[in-house]
This record gives C-alpha cells, sequence and structure tokens, in this order.
C-alpha cells in the first residue's frame, strides 16, 4: 500500500474545496439591480391615472337622464343602424 499516493489525492480534495469556498464568496458579492426604463415609467403613470379615473362620467349620464325625463331625448334609427354595423365590422 502507497500512504503517498493517499496524501496527494487528499492535497487535490483539499484545493478544490478552498477553490469552491472562493468561488462562493465571489459570487455572494453580486447583486441584482432594477431599472425601469422612461417608456415603462410613462406606462406605469397612465395605467394610474386610468386606475383613478371613474368608470362613469357622471356629467354626460346626468344630462342624458334629464333628457330622457323630459321626453327630449332622441335617437336616429339612421345613427343608431350606423353605428350598430360599424360595432359588427370591427368584431370580423
Amino acid at each position: 500500500m502507497r500512504i503517498d499516493a493517499y496524501s496527494q489525492v487528499q492535497q487535490i480534495y483539499a484545493n478544490t474545496q478552498v477553490n469552491k469556498a472562493a468561488k462562493a464568496q465571489k459570487t455572494s458579492q453580486a447583486t441584482d439591480k432594477f431599472q425601469m426604463s422612461s417608456i415603462g415609467k410613462d406606462i406605469q403613470v397612465a395605467k394610474q391615472a386610468v386606475n383613478e379615473a371613474p368608470d362613469i362620467r357622471e356629467d354626460k349620464v346626468a344630462s342624458l337622464k334629464q333628457a330622457i325625463k323630459d321626453g327630449t331625448y332622441e335617437v336616429s334609427g339612421e345613427d343608431f343602424a350606423d353605428k350598430l354595423l360599424a360595432k359588427f365590422d370591427s368584431l370580423f
């Protein structure tokens, strides 16, 4: 049995363990950074503005309700048909 071969193998393993520890230290120092582009920031501002805007435009609804209540609200059949067809054209 060769004892010197065993010590050589032990030295190889000791060196690889030191290298692994050194590599681990190098990678632990790196940090992740996040940067948002100006377009991304603009999109976030726009999304926030849309979220804060009311879903119903109360001024428009109130005037239409009043016109219906007074009996002065009239819808042109032609205008209605044009808008209906435009809506279906956009779907297909």
